[in-house]
Parts: C-alpha cells; sequence; structure tokens
C-alpha cells in the first residue's frame, strides 16, 4: 500500500482524480492548500504528491520549497495550460513532473505508475549512471530497456539507438541527415525518409497520443527534437 497526497483547492478536481486513481495498492489522502500537504506529509509516509500551483493560505510553490526542506518525496504538479511559467518555476524548486489540465485519465493513471516505479526501483530516487531519465520516459543503456509512463515498450535496435540519441541531446534540434549519421555511421542517402518513418514507429511506443508528442517534437524546417 503507498499513500499519494492531492492537494488542491477546488474539491471537485480532488474527487476526480481520486476516482482516477481508484487502485487497492493507493491510499488517497487529501489537503486544500500549501500548509495543509505541508502537515500531511510531516504526519505520514507519503510516496507521490500531486500538487496544484494556485491555492489560497500557501501557494503550490511555497509548499514544494519547503517540502524540499525536509523530504525527497516525489511531486507532480497540476497546472493550466496557460501556466508554463509555473512549470518551470516549479520544475526548478523541486517538482519531478507535471499535468495539465484538464487531465487525461489514462496520462494521470500512467504518470502516476510510472513515477511510483521509478522511486521505488531505484531506492528513491537515486538514478543509476546508465539510466537517462526525462519525464515519464526512461532509458537504461546497460539492459537497453526502455519504460513511457511505466511500461516497458519494445524497441528495434535502431528505434533504441534513435531515441537514446535524441534523450542524451535533449533540447537540441537535429535534422534527419544528423541523426542518420549519428546512429548509421554512414553518409545518409535517403536518410530523411527512413528517420520519419522510425521517429513515427518510436512515437507510437513511447506516446500516449502520438499525434500529439510530448516527447519528440519536429522543428519546422530543421529536424527533431526530444523534449520533457
Amino acid at each position: 500500500m503507498v499513500n499519494i497526497l492531492i492537494c488542491d483547492d477546488d474539491h471537485d478536481i480532488v474527487n476526480a482524480l481520486k476516482i482516477y486513481l481508484t487502485n487497492p495498492e493507493y491510499k488517497i489522502l487529501e489537503a486544500y492548500n500549501g500548509k495543509e500537504a505541508l502537515d500531511v506529509i510531516k504526519d505520514n509516509d507519503i510516496s507521490l504528491v500531486l500538487m496544484d500551483i494556485m491555492m489560497p493560505v500557501m501557494d503550490g510553490i511555497e509548499a514544494m520549497v519547503k517540502i524540499r526542506e525536509f523530504s525527497n518525496v516525489p511531486i507532480i504538479m497540476l497546472t493550466a495550460k496557460s501556466e508554463d511559467s509555473d512549470k518551470v518555476l516549479g520544475l526548478n524548486v523541486g517538482a519531478d513532473d507535471y499535468i495539465t489540465k484538464p487531465f487525461n485519465p489514462a496520462e494521470v493513471i500512467a504518470r502516476v505508475g510510472a513515477m511510483l516505479r521509478r522511486y521505488t526501483r531505484l531506492g528513491g530516487g537515486a538514478l543509476n549512471s546508465a539510466e537517462i531519465v526525462i519525464g515519464g520516459l526512461e532509458l537504461n543503456n546497460d539492459s537497453r530497456q526502455v519504460y513511457a509512463e511505466g511500461k516497458q515498450v519494445c524497441l528495434t535496435p535502431k528505434e533504441f539507438e534513435i531515441l537514446r540519441f535524441l534523450m542524451m541531446n535533449k533540447g537540441k534540434t537535429y535534422s534527419p541527415s544528423e541523426i542518420y549519421k549519428s546512429v548509421w555511421h554512414e553518409d545518409p542517402i535517403g536518410g530523411e525518409k527512413t528517420i520519419a518513418v522510425h521517429i513515427r514507429h518510436i512515437r507510437e511506443k513511447i506516446e500516449i497520443n502520438p499525434a500529439e508528442p510530448r516527447y519528440i517534437k519536429v522543428v519546422f524546417g530543421q529536424g527533431y527534437i526530444l523534449e520533457g
């Protein structure tokens, strides 16, 4: 049994998340502002926190700063699409991931499962040097295993190499020719079409919604970039 804390001043959102996370292995605790969340975390063994940003009494950012003074419990932010600056600030002060409102139930379940599995498997977040972790995406260079949102995915050798290259160079844009050269180690004759096909297959395996990718994105006229 793991304890999950949901903190949001909107009772309807808390109730909806409780429904999404109905699981005999989860015990859900509730808080409705940052101060209440701090009290719950200090009094209970919490395995994961879902934290809203905009709340009365104490907002989510201030609460995360205070939580990080005494705990490394994983925190997933609950944010609106318009709160990009808050997402960046939250990640900088200690959040591990974020989920955007309105929620996709499948995404909530997947991200919670991925975060719990990662922190349990890695002993509270101590990353193995062979691990590359970006959001809900995990790649192990030694075992050549890949997990997306907590579920293992099966990649071909070339798909694995392409994904590893992009994950190791997160935030950088590469043309299809550059990716082809890095993976095949030869001149990219017809490489653009080859890379496009491989990227499509990778997206189908790692993205919750391949039509709206969270990780591998196209930079028009330049190439591909992996974002987290």
